[in-house]
């Protein structure tokens, strides 16, 4: 039954209005095409809660309540949002490129990072367009594993007092930290970012950050042809009797569960979602679930293996607001320090009380407070390999079970080894770390991998299904392998790609 009024026919559906569906929608704007996205969740209010750590932390007000089950059956509340803009309005705004080699095979200790079916070369130029897009900024030359590129649209972020220490001190010790790469819009300009303490995993409540709702959605949202639906909650994609095409969804909304039908669909919900979709909306043609004839639709789960450190000093107050400015890639690929890669090392916003409590809740407060304003907040994360265990599943009623086991965890614990030593010898104390292990549901990728070889892939080189034409996935499920470095500007730079070939066949 559809809400009275509201149109149940379109071009194209975008379900999930994140990153890949927000900057899909930005792209289809303006053309001769009805465009609906889909989005489940609300937007989120620009409130002094978005800068309130005991709000976004320990109400953990803007989050999912969703459960999942993990590989033995206990659930867990995966770190997701359900909102317009979805879980960019939350990220840290580092926006990295892949490197060159990653777009090839790369040998770990643990295994072998597949190659991708394009090249760093065919994504380049939607790389130089997603950093514009994204108001991405950054400084050339800095980066041992850059190689060539275009100098960034915008200027670095200045390191903070302490920071630029910090670099001064990790030279020393022969390193070559860099600039972080970071999205923000007009910093230090009248109305634009303040650079704030808010920014990692807070929604930015001035709009001032650059997520897919301020930068791709709301313009999008200003031309006649793209809509907006939330509260929107795609259930079950319905083919036509053969299944070779995607005819209409089923959206619960307001109450009621409406048919939408469209000649072209975009799933963009990430890469849990997007595969959880595809599998409960199994049918007669397709009884493992759509677009599943290779196998692998929710299979090869990748979440990078990500340690958080807190870097103390018991004598020395961190005063800095804004320390999330640097970046490491001397261990990123095999060389003098290691045989294999190790990964990356980044410095991260800074951590609160409450973020500390949800880890150890038994600790009192106060501690906390006393050892966070005495903290630098970085990050050591590693590629996650590709391991067709590692997958999504769904039960009977739709619910989520993600079979999740880290891998190559050797080359972690050194990497994690070797920025404690780096942090000691630029006169901490102590380094006290923390990772999610199995429960990792941020920077999640390749569950609906893309390839040339329908036998091996279920997406083409871009991001449509080989079994259902009229169907695209354009999140982070298409990744074949992990890389080392955030995830969300190789989204945005294949939704600028697979949106112009998108358009080309309108």
């Amino acid at each position: 039954m559809a809400v009275s009024g509201a149109p149940t026919s379109f071009d194209i559906i975008i379900i999930g209005s994140g990153a890949g569906g927000g900057t899909v929608a930005h792209e289809l704007a303006g053309h001769d095409a009805r465009v609906l996205v889909l989005e489940r969740g609300d937007h989120i209010p620009q409130e002094d809660g978005n800068r309130d750590p005991a709000v976004v932390w320990g109400e953990l007000r803007y989050r999912t309540r969703e459960t999942w089950l993990d590989g033995a059956g206990k659930a867990f509340v995966p770190y997701s949002h359900y909102n317009v803009g979805g879980n960019s309005k939350f990220w840290g705004s580092a926006l990295f490129r892949l490197r060159k080699e990653d777009f090839g095979a790369v040998e770990h200790i643990d295994g072998t990072s597949p190659a991708w079916p394009i090249s760093y070369d065919d994504l380049a130029p939607w790389y130089d367009r997603a950093e514009r897009l994204y108001h991405v900024h950054g400084q050339t030359g800095d980066d041992p594993t850059e190689g060539d590129r275009p100098p960034y649209p915008f200027a670095p972020i200045a390191h903070a007092p302490l920071m630029a220490e910090l670099v001064e001190g990790m030279r020393a010790q022969g390193l070559r930290p860099f600039h972080l790469p970071l999205g923000l819009i007009r910093p230090g300009e009248p109305g634009g970012c303040t650079l704030c303490a808010y920014c990692n995993s807070f929604p930015c409540q001035f709009h001032t950050k650059s997520d897919a709702e301020v930068c791709a959605l709301k313009p999008a949202l200003a031309h006649s042809n793209i809509t907006l639906w939330t509260h929107a909650y795609a259930e079950r994609l319905i083919t036509d009797p053969s299944g070779t095409q995607i005819v209409a969804v089923d959206v619960r909304r307001h109450g009621t569960v409406e048919r939408l039908t469209a000649s072209r669909f975009v799933v963009s919900a990430g890469a849990v979602n997007s595969a959880a979709l595809l599998l409960r909306s199994k049918n007669d043609a397709h009884p493992n679930g759509l677009a599943n004839s290779s196998g692998l639709v929710g299979r090869r789960y990748m979440a990078h293996l990500a340690t958080m450190m807190e870097a103390v000093h018991p004598f020395r107050i961190n005063h800095t607001v804004f320390q999330k400015t640097v970046a490491i890639n001397d261990f990123y690929f095999a060389g003098p320090r290691s045989p294999y890669p190790l990964g990356q090392i980044q410095s991260q916003g800074r951590a609160y009380a409450v973020q500390a409590k949800t880890v150890v809740p038994w600790i009192p407060t106060w501690m906390y407070d006393a050892f966070m304003a005495r903290a630098v907040d970085w990050l050591a994360m590693t590629e996650d390999l590709p391991i067709v265990d590692n997958r999504v599943t769904v039960d009977a009623n739709g619910g989520i079970q993600l079979h999740y086991t880290p891998n190559n965890v050797r080359a972690h614990k050194q990497l994690v080894a070797e920025a404690k030593t780096m942090l000691r010898g630029l006169g901490y104390w102590g380094v006290v770390a923390y990772s999610h292990n199995r429960s990792n549901t941020t920077h999640q990728c390749g569950t609906l991998c893309f390839g040339t070889d329908p036998a091996h892939s279920v997406l083409d080189p871009f991001c449509r299904t080989h079994d259902i034409r009229n169907l695209f996935v354009i999140d982070a499920s298409f990744f074949p392998s992990s890389a080392a470095v955030n995830p969300a500007l190789t989204v945005v730079a294949q939704a600028l790609r697979a949106s112009a070939h998108l358009v080309e066949t309108l």
